[in-house]
């Protein structure tokens, strides 16, 4: 009898404790609605990070100053990267949470969690991460240049088609209001029918083909050098390749490529150049500059001239562009106010120039948001994958161009050059078995 009392005493205390759970409104924090300026874990963007060196911190700090996005996880072959990275992200978001990985491959199979990556390793790694992780279901925003070789460049076109992935390439003056301007002044007409265009292709000195001389090797988890070369022919370890210093071996480096992935898409959207028909590169003309001339009579002044940082006879300033047409011209370049222009007038039209283009294509002004935005609305990103491909190909024809010192015909529809087997051997270099995708 009491047994059977004090069995329904435990259980009416029992009831009576779970029913006041249910009858206590539960407290859940803004953050986790979306309210007061944050968003909600439903709309954010886990990121994270491949190679994350000088170019690729400033990189992630742009990234995660966008409060949808919250970088995760890096990804690095340096220790001591690693550790600033994960330094950087963890002040930024008051705890220890990120985590980070030595080893490309465990990171993104371990990694199922993480929407997108941001890579920011050397040249010889681009196109190879890339793949990589948009064959693990990641969506991409890479440095460039955004490959090492015409090969590459169709790969990473190939690969985001397959995977369904949004890429971005990271020539980001294509987002930026006076580069915008000058390009919209060519594309919209406003300076006539545009007969040449400008592109700055400043060497960087990619070109050294020996290799330097072998050091004691760091411990793997200080260093993977196994995993720094990647696709690479192999090179015994040497410090003085870390640090930038692989930017004047040919092994690690392309050279055109490095400034001319940025103006030769900012020049190639401005132009309205046939895809399809072939293009004539003169090797060098009598100032030191090379010329694509394209099927339509378009041609394009690839420009060596100036000190690169102080520009030259079209802009100053770095990185620069510019479109001559029957009706007057307009460049751009880094550090301007505003773009130059044949005539003050032209540059009354400065905000209906860019507002057109903002409403024609719904983009910011600004090249990390168009990327996020786009992983979210699954459209294709400003630098997209074909954006990239064809303004690579002729930065890397520039470069078969230098090394075989020669005039070249190229043919976009088959992407080879035209009755030249030993420039066509160039449109690609052999990869490390351990590393092919």
């Amino acid at each position: 009898m009491s047994k059977n009392i004090l069995s329904r005493r435990q259980f009416i205390k029992k009831a009576v404790a779970v029913s006041s759970v249910f009858a206590v409104p539960h407290i859940i924090p803004a953050s986790a609605l979306g309210r007061g300026g944050a968003v909600a874990p439903s709309e954010r963007i886990l990121l994270g990070g491949i190679g994350l060196g000088g170019r690729g911190t400033s990189d992630l700090k742009w990234m995660i100053g966008e409060a949808d996005v919250q970088f995760v996880a890096i990804c690095d072959v340096r220790k001591n990267r690693r550790e600033e990275i994960k330094r950087i992200v963890d002040v930024k978001n008051g705890n220890t949470d990120c985590a980070m990985y030595g080893d490309i491959r465990q990171f993104l199979a371990e990694r199922s969690d993480v929407d997108a990556v941001l890579i920011a390793t050397g040249d010889r790694w681009h196109a190879l991460a890339s793949v990589m992780a948009m064959q693990a279901g990641k969506d991409v925003y890479c440095e460039k240049p955004s490959c090492f070789t015409m090969a590459q460049g169709q790969m990473v076109v190939d690969s985001a088609r397959k995977h369904g992935r949004v890429y971005q390439t990271g020539t980001q003056r294509l987002s930026e209001p006076n580069h915008v301007f000058a390009i919209e002044m060519a594309r919209s007409g406003r300076l006539g029918k545009v007969h040449t265009a400008y592109a700055d292709i400043r060497y960087r000195g990619g070109a050294r083909v020996d290799f330097l001389p072998a050091e004691p090797e760091p411990s793997k988890d200080e260093l993977n050098w196994e995993a720094w070369l990647g696709p690479c022919p192999w090179r015994p370890y040497n410090g003085g390749y870390l640090g930038g210093g692989w930017y004047h071996f040919y092994d690690f480096a392309t050279d055109v490529a490095m400034w001319g992935a940025h103006t030769i898409a900012q020049a190639m959207a401005g132009i309205d150049v046939p895809h399809e028909s072939p293009i004539d590169f003169e090797y060098t003309t009598a100032d030191g500059n090379m010329i694509a001339s394209f099927a339509n009579g378009v041609k394009m002044v690839l420009v060596r001239g100036g000190d690169g940082w102080n520009g030259n006879a079209y802009w100053h300033g770095a990185c620069g562009e510019r479109f001559d047409g029957s009706e007057g011209w307009a460049a751009a370049a880094d550090g301007y106010s505003k773009p130059d222009v044949s005539s003050p007038a032209l540059l009354a039209e400065y905000r209906k120039v860019i507002g057109e283009y903002t409403a024609r294509t719904q983009r910011p002004m600004n090249h990390v948001r168009d990327f996020l935005d786009c992983v979210k609305s699954r459209r294709l990103t400003v630098a997209n994958p074909d954006v990239m491909n064809h303004s690579m190909r002729i930065s890397l024809a520039c470069d078969i161009c230098g090394q075989l010192k020669r005039n070249l015909r190229f043919d976009p529809i088959k992407a080879e050059f035209i009755g030249d087997p030993e420039a066509n051997r160039l449109r690609s270099r052999a990869m490390r078995e351990s590393w092919c995708v």
